[in-house]
């Protein structure tokens, strides 16, 4: 039987220590009320900048930008645009009080308050102008993602002192499935510069950090690591996590979420158990994993069909049976 509770057992991951069993996860963290915009019970509204927010059709039904009227139409006049919540009467410990009265403290305490400057980008101007602008409108692009930069960190500094969580969070969703949405040379320059400044709050006080990032990412992970984050989350499988594990090993850790889309609806129960024991098999021999957390009770992966829902009750059945027998 385990000795380690859910928290601790997920936090050897932060220390590059074997856990006692493979964790599973799902975002535990906190941040700030004024950082969500607004909200409507059907979980539509505006975000922090005024953007409409409508539901998007992904695996999570998460609010997301609507892909037409876009409000920032040239980017060299984002300042009549992008106008950012004044938090100089913010009451910090009240709001840390409140997060932490509603935190389960069963699971790790993570707190973070930034905001992805790519999504920031093309939820201003959408995808089509917001790349164009970072060809031809570079400098402006920066100057409008350095004044949300230093907005940001100045409240992750207030999040850190009052908060203090075991970890930091972070998530800029820049890649596609299949590849990422910009190159590296272009992150190294107009992006990354921000999420190190960010990151830079969490591991100046040796708090280890978290990232977000669906899709095709690993020509980052190099950049991800320096800038001080231990743990990468969803890990999809275009990207190649045995090689990234092997060069990193316990240093970086990584979550990935068993993609049963990919499999034929005709597959057996067995052989869908047989398929996630074997990746199981692979990916978390020497620790540095965890599953990413699927609620078997629950309604269910939305954007999945029944049968898909079906046959990730099935994988998750799988990995509680499975998940206490590989590092004792």
């Amino acid at each position: 039987m385990p000795t380690l509770n859910r928290r601790e057992n997920f936090m050897r991951l932060f220390y590059g220590e074997i856990p006692e069993y493979i964790p599973s996860y799902l975002p535990f963290s906190a941040s700030p009320p004024f950082m969500r915009g607004t909200r409507n019970p059907d979980g539509t509204g505006t975000s922090i900048f005024g953007v409409e927010q409508v539901l998007g059709s992904g695996i999570v039904p998460a609010a997301m930008p609507k892909t037409h009227d876009f409000i920032l139409e040239d980017v060299t006049k984002w300042r009549d645009v992008v106008k950012l919540p004044d938090t100089s009467d913010i009451d910090w410990a009240m709001l840390a009080k409140e997060a932490k009265d509603a935190h389960n403290p069963e699971l790790p305490w993570g707190a973070g308050c930034g905001i992805g400057v790519f999504q920031t980008l093309v939820a201003l101007m959408g995808f089509t102008e917001g790349l164009v602008a970072c060809f031809e409108e570079p400098e402006a692009v920066k100057e409008m993602l350095n004044y949300i930069t230093e907005w940001m960190v100045a409240n992750a500094k207030q999040v850190l002192y009052h908060y203090q969580p075991e970890y930091g969070t972070y998530g800029d969703d820049i890649a596609h499935e299949r590849n990422p949405f910009i190159s590296l040379e272009m992150f190294r320059d107009i992006f990354a510069p921000c999420w190190r400044a960010y990151y830079a709050v969490f591991k100046e006080a040796g708090i280890p950090c978290t990232m977000h990032n669906c899709g095709h990412f690993e020509e980052f992970v190099d950049d991800m690591v320096d800038m001080g984050v231990w743990f990468w989350e969803p890990v999809q499988s275009s990207n190649d996590m045995l090689a990234i594990k092997a060069k990193y090993g316990t240093r970086l850790a990584m979550c990935e979420g068993f993609e049963v889309r990919f499999f034929d609806d005709n597959i057996t129960e067995e052989e869908l158990r047989a398929a996630f024991r074997a990746r199981m098999d692979e990916v978390a021999p020497g620790g540095a994993f965890a599953n990413y957390e699927f609620d078997p009770n629950g309604p269910g992966v939305p954007s999945f069909t029944p049968r898909q829902n079906q046959l990730l009750t099935w994988a998750w059945d799988e990995f509680e049976q499975i998940r206490y027998n590989y590092y004792n």
